[in-house]
């Protein structure tokens, strides 16, 4: 699934617009709404709650507040492909001017339920990642060099990491030819979606 959450990094990134998955276990260690008492932040709906959840997952003072940095990790831990374009966004709209790179849960509740609702931040279905293989795929021979991959998601629009491009590349490459087969890396990736 990270795998797949960094190919839409890189479709959101490099062929619409030229940080990782939590894991899930996470969260039997982590504050739930049921666990807090928060009298003024009552989640309307499925949506909001499993918001906020997430949220209070990286609330570690139990204050409401986030540090500005776990905003894109919040963001794909709820299943959202957000490029850091959509991360500096969703910060500047929710930070406090006066909170020293912190983010409370009061404003980031309904500013990404609105967004999730809206479907904003969603990862490209499979038909569009197939799609943007293809215009990779230039000569149609059903795979893509991982030499000429790596070229474009380290040096076009929006970057990779060092990490996110090894995390993609141990899943995508066939070790055998050194190359990305990817109707296979997809069809992998779905079944594990």
């Amino acid at each position: 699934m990270v795998a797949l959450g960094y190919f839409n990094c890189f479709i959101n990134r490099f062929i619409f617009s030229c940080e990782l998955a939590c894991d899930a276990d996470v969260l039997i260690h982590a504050h739930t709404m049921a666990d807090l008492d928060y009298p003024e932040i009552n989640p309307a709906n499925e949506l909001e709650k499993r918001v906020a959840d997430a949220f209070l997952i990286f609330d570690h003072h139990s204050n409401k507040t986030i540090d500005v940095r776990e905003v894109g990790t919040i963001l794909r831990f709820l299943g959202c492909v957000p490029t850091e374009a959509d991360v500096n966004e969703v910060i500047s709209a929710t930070e406090f001017e006066d909170s020293n790179g912190t983010v409370h849960l009061s404003k980031f509740l309904p500013y990404v339920s609105q967004l999730i609702a809206e479907h904003k931040l969603e990862p490209a279905p499979p038909e569009k990642l197939l799609k943007a293989f293809r215009v990779l795929d230039q000569e149609g021979k059903g795979f893509v060099d991982r030499e000429y991959m790596t070229k474009l998601i380290t040096e076009e629009g929006e970057p990779f990491t060092a990490e996110e491009l090894e995390e993609m590349m141990a899943v995508a490459v066939d070790m055998a030819t050194d190359k990305i087969p990817y109707e296979n890396y997809l069809n992998q990736l779905l079944v594990d979606f």
